[in-house]
């Protein structure tokens, strides 16, 4: 252990958002001292790890839950991942056309109002019809009922991103540009506290100092801050999504249109980053009570969330008794059923691809992520979208939205915080940032 253990701001979380954090402290400010706290042995292990997510840069283009509004700052903060990522290449990301599918009188109607709306945001996306839509992925055209309408939206700049090289690449870069950057790997925080004017953390290998702390660290992020007193309303309704696959069918992304009401992505067709010659399709959605996929001793953790208090519990009966919300999620158990949950998973990848077998769907075993859905207790309603929370020297990021696309934007925004929150004599060098990623 290092015998400095004080410093001025400490990360605790070495996922997306933790690490880009890091790299923005250490490249564009004059803070002191830094550190990382990580409790795996490396950065990315839960939901930035390439199997647990969609690997997907979102712009708001073929997502059609996302208002023209949304969109709008959803372009600008995944405009700055891909002007980090490109003059990096290597194995970060790969480029990929990219469609969002309508079928049916009713859907392609809706997504002809969509493409007038967000033409001018988005220039060089091409609405095309069944033809050209065979000519670049005609898996999507073979074997459909020439009668049955299609539409889709295209953009030849997608980005299937690894996230975990991602993260691994802003830690790279943060300790070129902080010799006396500090990193603790395998050292997980046990308790968070405020000492003073300072923040304590408590860990097995020993116990942490800090003026500023950023957290970093998904679900337990607003465990933290209830610890202290924060948002103590919000529970947590834990969405696993797990994946199939089949041999390479498509060429690139190919999104289909958005239930309304449901916060959860539709079914997909994906490229895979660690799986070239595989496409992924989903992700599934099916409640757990785990904090992390694949970790069952986080159902403890689970129980320590508002979610199964009284309030909680009578939120999410409330929650679920939306008849579009409660049939998703009864829907979406069934997928995970050996047999029978392929079975009904294939009329869904069917929408994408009609001449799909069930021989040629496996279901991808040990894969997918949480995502931390929050809710409120008082008002029982979900709470949709980013989850931040900012307290007196310290900021708590729970949900960030849409997820890792928005790193750097979230970056910033805590750099600014953790600026203000240290006071006289400490700097963001905005100007340098925005023209090195903007």
């Amino acid at each position: 252990m290092n015998e400095r253990k004080s410093y001025d701001v400490i990360i605790i979380g070495g996922g997306i958002t933790g690490t880009a954090v890091l790299h923005v402290l250490s490249r564009y400010t004059n803070v002191g001292s830094i550190a990382l706290i990580e409790k795996y042995g490396r950065v990315a292990q839960v939901n930035s790890n390439p199997s647990n997510n969609s690997q997907t840069l979102h712009f708001g283009d073929i997502e059609t839950n996302y208002s023209l509004e949304k969109a709008t700052k959803l372009k600008i903060a995944a405009t700055a991942v891909v002007r980090y990522i490109e003059p990096r290449g290597g194995d970060l990301f790969r480029k990929t056309p990219k469609m969002v599918l309508a079928v049916g009188a009713d859907e392609v109607e809706a997504l002809e109002k969509r493409y007038e709306a967000f033409r001018n945001l988005f220039p060089r996306l091409k609405i095309i019809e069944r033809d050209e839509i065979a000519q670049i992925e005609p898996k999507i055209v073979e074997g459909r009922d020439p009668d049955q309408p299609i539409l889709a939206l295209l953009s030849e700049d997608g980005y299937a991103v690894d996230y975990q090289k991602l993260s691994e690449s802003f830690l790279t870069d943060a300790r070129q540009d902080r010799e006396d950057l500090d990193v603790f790997f395998g050292t997980e925080v046990t308790a968070l506290k405020k000492d003073g004017e300072v923040y304590l953390m408590e860990t097995k290998q020993g116990v942490f100092w800090a003026r500023v702390v950023v957290v970093a660290s998904g679900p337990y992020s607003l465990l933290f801050a209830q610890s202290l007193g924060y948002r103590e309303e919000l529970g947590i309704l834990p969405v696993a999504g797990s994946f199939y696959f089949a041999d390479r069918v498509l060429a690139g992304k190919v999104y289909t249109m958005q239930m309304e009401k449901i916060p959860f992505a539709a079914v997909h067709g994906d490229p895979d980053v660690i799986r070239p010659n595989e496409t992924r399709f989903g992700p599934t959605a099916k409640v757990l009570p785990l904090l992390e996929r694949h970790k069952y001793k986080t159902i403890f953790d689970f129980l320590r969330t508002k979610s199964v208090s009284l309030s909680g519990l009578i939120a999410l009966l409330s929650i679920m008794r939306d008849k579009t919300f409660f049939a998703f999620i009864a829907k979406n158990l069934l997928y995970d059923i050996p047999l029978i949950g392929k079975l009904l998973f294939l009329k869904s990848v069917k929408k994408i691809v009609p001449t799909m077998r069930y021989s040629q769907l496996h279901f991808g075993k040990g894969l997918g992520g949480i995502r931390p859905q929050v809710f409120n207790t008082e008002t029982r309603e979900l709470q949709m979208g980013e989850v931040t929370i900012v307290g007196k020297n310290i900021i708590f990021n729970t949900t960030p939205s849409p997820g890792a696309s928005v790193c750097l934007r979230d970056a910033e925004r805590d750099t600014q915080l953790v600026i203000e929150f240290l006071g006289e004599g400490y700097e963001f060098d905005h100007e340098r940032f925005m023209g090195d990623l903007y």
